[in-house]
């Protein structure tokens, strides 16, 4: 016959009734932690009862594994702290069962108190500009929302005149132990102090600005400068100008990440830049100037006669500035213009007189296949010649 599982009732391990709020169930968590605590109480049952007392509490103060208590369910259910637990592991990691049998019984060196000053975190925004911006380089005042240094506690989460006392529960350290029994014999664990979160001390008087955090959201100007040369996806970095960390900590970096706009006649290509020229038939044949736009203003753009469509005029220098370059010549791209040529479709009677006659003249009435000429040694004229020898 197999075991049964048995939910665990939470709320009676801490005498507290199911409709009992947040403040009473710390109440009663402190009340029992004073009496069963293995620094005060070393007998084993009251180890025992101090380790299903914590696991009460832990269930019990988050609000996701309460929910799962209340629907009839047991978040511990698996072995995760609880008495019974089928894998004597599952509640224990290995640093854990290291400190059990190197670290001495309850009472033992334990890792200590975390601090409670945190670094912060990074911030991203996001910057629009234009080809010409990322090309010139600009200059910015961008506003961001981010967390700073509390003003009222200038980072130490208490109220003025106050300060932190030890937490009276783990006496300083940090953390609470409990003794467990497996088949290894009894391992001593270690976990964060519900109390104390872990730093050692509390603060009986919170700052009414930051709540105790030593941090308040604000909003603010920051300015930044983009070099010539970025482009999309680029990052410039503020260092200092992120997130102001927990307990008045340092704060992380400012990234600003580029977004370069489309540009209605240039694409970019690294630091080179590309466009497309269409010319009529007759320009590409009799040769043309035309002004172009660039970066640097407008340039005169000699077309040759008997431009042919697909030719590639390069304009050295006329690019993108690369990024962090110094000199000219090797600090800019170049501009590749493409040369299109538009075959007109819709003639009238006299445009097309006009082309048959110029047709005539060239011998082209009868056009043969890529590689032919007037002189009559098309692709078909040598294929007959090599099938008649």
């Amino acid at each position: 016959m197999g075991n049964a599982h048995v939910v665990r009732d939470y709320y009676g391990t801490l005498g507290v009734s199911p409709d009992a709020g947040p403040d009473e169930i710390k109440r009663a968590y402190r009340r029992l932690a004073r009496e069963l605590h293995p620094d005060v109480n070393p007998d084993a049952a009251a180890q025992e009862r101090f380790r299903e007392v914590s696991a009460a509490y832990e269930v019990l103060s988050d609000p996701e594994k309460r929910r799962i208590v209340d629907l009839g369910g047991d978040p511990l259910g698996n072995g995760g702290g609880g008495a019974g637990a089928a894998d004597p592991f599952s509640a224990f990691g290995f640093g854990d069962i290291m400190d059990a049998f190197f670290g001495g019984q309850a009472g033992g060196r334990g890792r200590g108190p975390r601090s409670r000053v945190q670094p912060g975190a990074d911030a991203l925004i996001r910057m629009r500009l234009t080809l010409e911006e990322c090309a010139s380089g600009v200059t910015r005042d961008l506003t961001v929302d981010t967390a700073v240094l509390c003003s009222e506690c200038t980072g130490s989460g208490c109220a003025p005149g106050s300060a932190p006392t030890m937490c009276d529960i783990c006496n300083g350290r940090g953390e609470v132990q409990s003794v467990q029994r497996s088949f290894l014999g009894q391992v001593v664990t270690s976990r964060p102090c519900p109390n104390c979160r872990g730093f050692g001390e509390v603060i009986p008087e919170p700052c009414r600005q930051c709540g105790g955090d030593g941090r308040v959201r604000s909003r603010r100007t920051v300015g930044v400068r983009i070099p010539p040369g970025v482009a999309d996806g680029m990052r410039v970095r503020l260092a200092g100008q992120g997130e102001v960390g927990p307990g008045g900590g340092p704060a992380g970096d400012l990234y600003v990440e580029v977004e370069e706009e489309p540009h209605d006649l240039f694409t970019r290509d690294g630091a080179d830049l590309h466009c497309t020229v269409q010319l009529p038939m007759t320009a590409a044949a009799l040769g043309t100037t035309l002004p172009l736009p660039t970066l640097d203003g407008t340039e005169e753009l000699h077309i040759e006669p008997g431009t042919q469509a697909g030719t590639v005029r390069t304009l050295r220098g006329k690019g993108m500035p690369r990024l962090r370059s110094t000199g000219r010549v090797d600090g800019q791209g170049d501009l590749m213009v493409h040369v299109d040529v538009a075959v007109p479709t819709k003639l009238d009677a006299k445009q097309t007189e006009l082309l048959r006659q110029l047709a005539a003249l060239r011998g082209e009435e009868q056009p043969d296949l890529a590689g032919g000429n007037r002189n009559g040694h098309g692709i078909f004229s040598r294929l007959r010649d090599s099938f008649g020898r």
